[in-house]
């Protein structure tokens, strides 16, 4: 089956709506479907759940759909590079769910897995734990955490195949694979589109079974989040 769609807001055109709970991938800069978030901005759609890492810069990545005003709540661990952000979560404008970074990853692994929930001793007797069940086990503490999913997933690769085989390249994998599980629909966008049998089986990151739309991008801007250089 070819997956391939002509563009990003093709791809996205009949599956986003007001109100879904979106998972995008990258860390920091690193990674994120660049043309995707765009046209996700361009669809207008609003009221949007955004599970991400963090939320990009102002003015880019998930950073352009908070100029927009299109998302209600984030989900993320880490949103220390963005004033906008700041302005609405202290203004009270944007709702926000704080989540220890490798909780968040295990929560979309497991939302991808089919599990729905799991304990962990991170956050236990703190505030992340405030509301949730906890339990015992051989004397150590845990917290349960709920897996998530997500209605529309958006994750970014290097190569892909035609049946949606990912390859994604160094530290831009980061978060991508197991965004990748758990949405209900993926789309994924890549630099690189190869014909089936190109793959190296041993290489995929994530199987075709999980994407269910392309989208080809090759020259994406890849900005860098701080620049940092020797004298």
């Amino acid at each position: 089956m070819n997956k391939l769609y002509p563009s990003a807001a093709a791809a996205l055109a009949d599956i986003v709506a007001d109100g879904q709970t979106l998972a995008v991938g990258g860390f920091g800069l690193c990674g994120i479907p660049e043309a995707l978030i765009a046209a996700l901005r361009d669809t207008g759609k609003k009221n949007l759940t955004v599970i991400s890492n963090n939320a990009g810069v102002d003015g880019f990545g998930l950073g352009m759909l908070l100029t927009t005003r299109q998302i209600r709540k984030m989900i993320s661990s880490y949103v220390g590079e963005n004033k906008e952000f700041e302005r609405q979560f202290l203004s009270g404008e944007l709702e926000l769910e704080f989540t220890p970074q490798g909780t968040l990853a295990e929560k979309l692994r497991a939302g991808g897995a089919g599990i729905p929930a799991f304990y962990t001793k991170t956050g236990y007797g703190t505030l992340v734990a405030e509301g949730k069940e906890t339990r015992e086990f051989d004397g150590e503490h845990y917290v349960m955490e709920r897996a998530l999913r997500a209605d529309v997933s958006l994750v970014k690769a290097w190569k892909a195949d035609r049946t949606g085989n990912l390859v994604f390249r160094k530290t831009a994998r980061n978060f991508n694979p197991m965004i990748a599980t758990a949405g209900r629909v993926t789309v994924a966008e890549a630099e690189e589109i190869v014909d089936v049998g190109a793959l190296d089986p041993d290489q995929i990151h994530t199987p075709g079974i999980f994407v269910q739309r392309l989208v080809h991008n090759p020259n994406p801007e890849k900005r860098i989040e701080q620049r940092t250089v020797s004298p």
